[in-house]
């Protein structure tokens, strides 16, 4: 199984959802860089979507995601008419109905919007591009669940639905304000499948007063409700920029050692019950479209995490959302307010970013590879950290200008893929590891 390695897992990497990371976007990248990829996008690109939502009913003090709380009807109408309208601004700068291969609504929770208003958006995206053969997921709470949104969402054609589990501990729950009995998730499952629409879990450990005996029970309710796909990630507490994290306690969180030992735990439970492990912390069912883009060598990385998505372009809406390109990532204005008032001038909302050199663009190849696939070659990209103390270790190893991550090592495939990042500055401490 998984060695430990302390200072490995203090040692600060990104996530590598994208490279170069948001630590490296700048406000002199932003919409006229945007506007300049979608009016020269070639016509039979095929396009990704992805509709940030940034509102929840009910903020749980975990959460590091762009949302705010949704207690006011008129601030999430005016966001879904500014959302509409970005979607026509959008298809009309890349010159009429484009191809789209994938659409995911994110969050927030895109359920905390009116059923009325989400259909609105989707009616949207049919009538400016052409969604035909589009794979669409939603991310959901389970709190704010009903029949309406099931039956709704199948017959949109919703592929897959990833519900908010977390954890099925009570006392954990109340913890973290998020308190959802187990016969409620279960009543979503079940309502999701008579529909068919395929179920994923997103999970956590390091929770405050979790034990490895909680997440054993999560993780043994999980398994018996067989969503396709589960994620399993670690808790990062950073109340000096969450302020909801503040009523978390510190001294409630369980210590390195435990977190490493609970996301090993649920690598073994997991891999036992017959998940595939798609990195360290994604977990997929054999039929899962994720299990088999992983199995041909086609599984991506991007700023959802591990997908199937194969395409080169993501195009983000909403306040927050973030568009990707071959050479070009850029991020929208992330306050609600300031997105609606741009919306309103009829521009596009991009604000900060970055583009990506010919440089970045192989090193962020290898990184990618390293991460989906385990091994990537790495002739002619210069390292920017000590690779040898990983060889040495035993994590990784050359051969014949590949590199490769052992499979015993998963764990520390970032800290193995951060030798090829050419920004990154050890002692500065800007990232922080998921274990």
């Amino acid at each position: 199984m998984f060695r430990y390695y302390p200072d490995l897992l203090a040692d600060p990497v990104p996530r590598y959802t994208s490279y170069p990371t948001a630590a490296q976007f700048t406000d002199a990248v932003g919409a006229q860089a945007l506007t300049e990829r979608l009016v020269t996008l070639p016509q039979d690109a095929g396009i990704s979507l992805y509709l940030h939502i940034p509102y929840c009913h009910d903020i749980c003090w975990y959460c590091g995601c762009n949302t705010g709380a949704a207690t006011r009807p008129r601030r999430l109408a005016t966001y879904v008419d500014a959302l509409e309208q970005e979607i026509a601004m959008v298809a009309s700068r890349l010159g009429g109905r484009r191809r789209v291969t994938h659409i995911a609504f994110g969050g927030g929770s895109p359920n905390s919007l009116p059923l009325v208003d989400w259909v609105r958006l989707n009616h949207q995206l049919l009538l400016c591009f052409d969604t035909s053969a589009a794979a669409l997921s939603v991310e959901i709470d389970p709190r704010r669940l009903d029949r309406a949104w099931i039956d709704a969402m199948g017959q949109i054609g919703v592929s897959r639905v990833n519900l908010g589990v977390q954890t099925f501990a009570p006392h954990v729950q109340k913890a973290i304000g998020r308190v959802q009995p187990v016969d409620m998730v279960e009543a979503a499952v079940a309502g999701l499948r008579r529909v068919q629409i395929d179920v994923g879990f997103d999970l956590m450990y390091g929770l405050p007063g979790q034990s490895e005996a909680d997440l054993a029970e999560t993780l043994e309710t999980s398994i018996r409700l067989a969503p396709s796909r589960i994620a399993l990630f670690g808790y990062a507490h950073m109340p000096h920029l969450l302020h909801r994290q503040r009523r978390i306690a510190q001294a409630d969180l369980p210590d390195m050692a435990m977190r490493f030992a609970m996301a090993t735990q649920g690598h073994k439970m997991l891999t036992a019950a017959g998940y595939r492990a798609i990195g360290f912390d994604h977990f997929a069912l054999p039929g899962d479209p994720l299990a088999q883009a992983a199995t041909s060598g086609t599984l991506r990385r991007n700023f959802q995490g591990f997908t199937e998505d194969d395409s080169d372009v993501l195009i983000g809406l909403g306040a927050s959302a973030i568009s990707q390109f071959p050479d070009l990532i850029v991020q929208n204005e992330k306050n609600a307010g300031a997105y609606r008032e741009l919306i309103a001038q009829a521009r596009l909302t991009a604000t900060r970013g970055v583009r990506r050199s010919t440089d970045d663009q192989e090193r962020g190849r290898l990184i990618e590879r390293l991460l989906c696939d385990g091994s990537a070659p790495s002739e002619g990209i210069g390292q920017t950290r000590d690779l040898t103390r990983f060889v040495a270790m035993g994590i990784a190893r050359v051969n014949d200008g590949m590199i490769e991550i052992r499979p015993e090592a998963e764990p520390y495939a970032r800290s193995v893929a951060a030798c090829f990042d050419a920004y990154l500055r050890p002692a500065e401490g800007r990232f922080s590891h998921a274990v």
